[in-house]
């Protein structure tokens, strides 16, 4: 009898220990979740914060808002160099030699990553559509992330290259006039201006890095239509004026070999007549300056693709293209415009999300079809 009260003692001494165990081990694993959980969510509010804070307060002297990012220039990660970011050129370099890559492309996210949307990820989904053989850099801090893999997953389980690098700003603008605009304004000696310097900080490093490594510069929003692999130092028209027949030009399409004389004009441009005040001055605005001024100089060798090449729609009639046919007129526009959109020779249709962004794409729409059209994976094409 002491022999199986014994035994019965011990069975429940080893079935406490059991619990006791499997206990600690759950508040063990609960507390490491809850602490990754907090450190997700930190670096996220960190990553948002900080790339808001590349806003500088308004209604302030020149002397005040240098002052401020002088104060605040600690906080931006995006000006910090280590030993991961000074990584940049390698990782790059070793996409770029990549000899199955049909094209190159490069994007820039400088922006949270919460706000890399929908949008954003049809844009890269058109561009393997077209270019299956493709590759496309991302040139981002916050998408070179867990989340910003976890983004983009869905085109690398396909096969497709794809991939996000956190800037080296230092070793990126090195030998180029940007160098010189990187230490003015980290040193306040220029202003930052009111523009979001995040804006800005794209212009420059879509130049510079189609500088130093050549290949196709595109914006996130973009619908890809058209193979861009016979395209060479090309640059897109915006408008054109028709008495003096000059083109208005746009930075959102960049295509250059590496080290062309017209990209590095642009970057001397930028660094030269910088004005973080005015919108568009450092952009869209610097490559029309530029490209007039040099058009007709054979030294610059570079091709003026037609409007309808990228631009096809203005973006003051872009919000019809998101709606639905309401009546057989309209039945007919939308199909009308689909097939010239597809057939003609549009290259890409930029989606101008400035203003475009927050108007959803309603079913049946020109760009639903455009889209379904165009598109590899096509999840959320209703959603903004």
């Amino acid at each position: 009898m002491k022999k199986i009260s014994m035994r019965f003692c011990n069975s429940k001494s080893i079935i406490f220990s059991f619990i006791l165990f499997v206990a600690i081990i759950f508040i063990l694993y609960t507390n490491s979740l809850v602490h990754e959980s907090h450190e997700i969510k930190s670096k996220k509010q960190a990553q948002t914060q900080n790339s808001d804070s590349l806003i500088a307060p308004k209604n302030v002297t020149v002397e005040e808002r240098i002052k401020w990012f002088k104060k605040k220039l600690p906080d931006f990660q995006i000006f910090k160099s280590n030993g991961f970011t000074q990584r940049f050129h390698i990782r790059v370099t070793e996409i770029m030699e990549d000899n199955n890559c049909e094209v190159h492309f490069f994007m820039t996210w400088i922006a949270p990553i919460e706000s890399f949307g929908r949008r954003q990820f049809l844009g890269m989904d058109t561009l393997f559509k077209v270019h299956p053989n493709g590759c496309l850099i991302i040139i981002s801090e916050t998408l070179d992330s867990l989340q910003g893999r976890r983004i983009l997953k869905p085109l690398v389980v396909l096969g497709f290259k794809v991939r996000a690098v956190t800037p080296d700003l230092p070793s990126l603008f090195n030998n180029t006039p940007a160098e010189t605009w990187l230490n003015e304004i980290t040193s306040g000696v220029k202003d930052p201006g009111e523009v979001p310097l995040s804006q800005n900080l794209s212009n420059l490093i879509r130049l510079v890095a189609i500088y130093k490594y050549g290949g196709v510069y595109l914006d996130t929003d973009f619908i890809i239509l058209k193979s861009f692999s016979g395209l060479r130092n090309s640059i897109g028209g915006q408008t054109i004026d028709d008495v003096s027949k000059i083109w208005t030009f746009n930075n959102a399409v960049l295509i250059f070999d590496r080290s062309h004389p017209l990209v590095y004009r642009f970057i001397h441009e930028f660094a030269a007549t910088f004005d973080g005040n005015k919108w568009g001055h450092n952009g869209p605005k610097l490559v029309s300056r530029v490209a007039q001024k040099l058009a007709q100089k054979p030294e610059f060798n570079f091709t003026v693709m037609p409007a309808t090449s990228f631009y096809p729609i203005e973006w003051s009639l872009m919000e019809r293209f998101y709606k639905k046919p309401e009546n057989s007129s309209d039945l007919r526009w939308v199909q009308k415009m689909v097939i010239e959109l597809i057939s003609g020779d549009v290259y890409a249709v930029h989606l101008w999300n400035k203003f475009s962004q927050i108007v959803p794409i309603e079913d049946g729409s020109a760009m639903a079809i455009l889209i379904s059209h165009s598109c590899v994976i096509c999840d959320y094409i209703y959603t903004p």
